[in-house]
């Protein structure tokens, strides 16, 4: 018989934390503290959105969803494909870019909410599923269809769901759950260095309990962006935790195989103390935090400064329309965060007629941008762009 109580989800924690897992807690904060060293601030928000936009595409193929990046920059602008899979898959990306930059801009300002509380959790659905579609909250449980609401726990027998092999508490306790595990992972009473060792178990148990009929896992990698950000290793939105869930270490079955792996009973009297395996969740753990960490050194690798100098120079290189001077002003931009159009001319080192017509090519490739008609520029990153300067970023598109 299935274990009903909230007692199902023991271990809550480690008991012991393994010398590997010790050492990726400290190389995972080192690492994050340097990745964006020497950026602007202003070029690492817009590098930041471009994350998102990552973040979002990785988010999608964990679903088993290809969704390419244009479509999703489509998506951001409103230009939406017509009724149907493709367009509900857009509305699904830009809503998970769109939270995370909420999610970015309330950590800048030290305002981000309990990110395990249930609060925060049930208006991250319903804020998430703002518009979608009625087609969209048509779920198919074990026993009937039933529309979704947003925002609310499965509460009634007809929201019974199962997952693969997995069998989720019944929809009546899940109230209970819910409440067991904000009390567990309240990271505001939790130091440092625990809080990360937290994250990768938060982010299993929520997935175990799987308190929504649908939509549990895309919360739950933006509860894990939130807890990173608490934890003080967001790195302002730099690197993202969908994509090295999405890629793994060696293979894209790794995510899910290790999820199943810790679903794991305990197994025998040296396998801790609870329901669960203590084994199978330390495993996972220092599965999670590998992920991340490679994760945070390859984008360490794409953002260097000395890297992205060289790269700007190829792009330029490549593109007819665009002058070899037109490299310096991407590469003030970089390090300046924008600057006025009025100084094209002392960058590049022309003269001012011939400096604001190579200031209005690079403009017009989309490299350069402002938010009004004759404001200063900063760096745009648009897809035509991404393999020139981010080689690798989307190797799956």
């Amino acid at each position: 018989m299935t274990l009903e109580t909230p007692t199902r989800l023991e271990p809550m924690r480690l008991s012991t934390v393994p010398e590997r897992t010790a050492g990726l807690i400290a190389e995972l904060s080192a690492s994050s503290a340097r990745l964006g060293y020497g950026l602007h601030a202003q070029s690492a928000e817009n590098l930041a959105d471009l994350v998102r936009v990552m973040n979002a595409y990785y988010t999608n193929l964990i679903e088993g969803h290809h969704t390419r990046p244009r479509d999703i920059e489509r998506a951001m602008s409103g230009d939406l494909d017509a009724e149907g899979p493709r367009r509900d898959l857009q509305l699904e990306a830009a809503a998970h870019v769109r939270l995370q930059a909420t999610l970015d801009k309330l950590a800048i300002n030290d305002a981000l909410p309990e990110p395990a509380s249930r609060d925060f959790l049930s208006q991250l659905h319903r804020d998430f599923y703002t518009d979608a579609p009625e087609s969209m909250l048509i779920i198919e449980g074990t026993s009937s269809t039933f529309l979704m609401t947003p925002g609310e726990w499965r509460s009634h027998a007809k929201h019974d769901v199962s997952v693969g092999r997995h069998v989720p508490p019944s929809s009546e306790v899940v109230e209970s759950f819910m409440q067991r595990f904000s009390d567990a992972y309240r990271l505001e009473t939790i130091k440092l260095g625990q809080r990360l060792m937290l994250i990768p178990v938060a982010h299993h148990r929520f997935n175990y309990i799987h308190p929504f009929p649908d939509g549990n896992g895309r919360v739950s990698r933006l509860m894990s962006h939130a807890m990173v950000q608490w934890a003080g290793v967001g790195a302002h939105g730099l690197w993202s935790v969908s994509r090295g869930l999405a890629r793994g270490l060696e293979s894209r079955t790794e995510y899910s195989r290790m999820m199943d792996h810790a679903d794991s009973p305990r197994q025998g009297d040296l396998d801790g103390r609870g329901n669960l395996s203590e084994k199978a969740l330390q495993e996972f753990t220092q599965w999670f935090l590998e992920v991340c960490l490679d994760q945070v050194e390859f984008m360490s690798g794409l953002f260097d400064l000395n890297r992205l100098d060289a790269r700007y120079e190829r792009l330029v290189a490549s593109h007819d329309s665009l002058k070899p001077e037109a490299s310096a002003l991407l590469k003030e931009a970089l390090r300046s965060g924008q600057f006025e159009r009025g100084q094209a001319s002392r960058i590049t080192g022309l003269p001012a007629r011939t400096a604001q017509r190579v200031l209005q090519d690079v403009i017009a490739e989309g490299f350069l941008a402002s938010t009004t008609p004759k404001g200063p520029v900063s760096l745009r990153f648009p897809s035509s762009t991404l393999e020139s300067l981010f080689p690798r970023l989307y190797s799956e598109a």
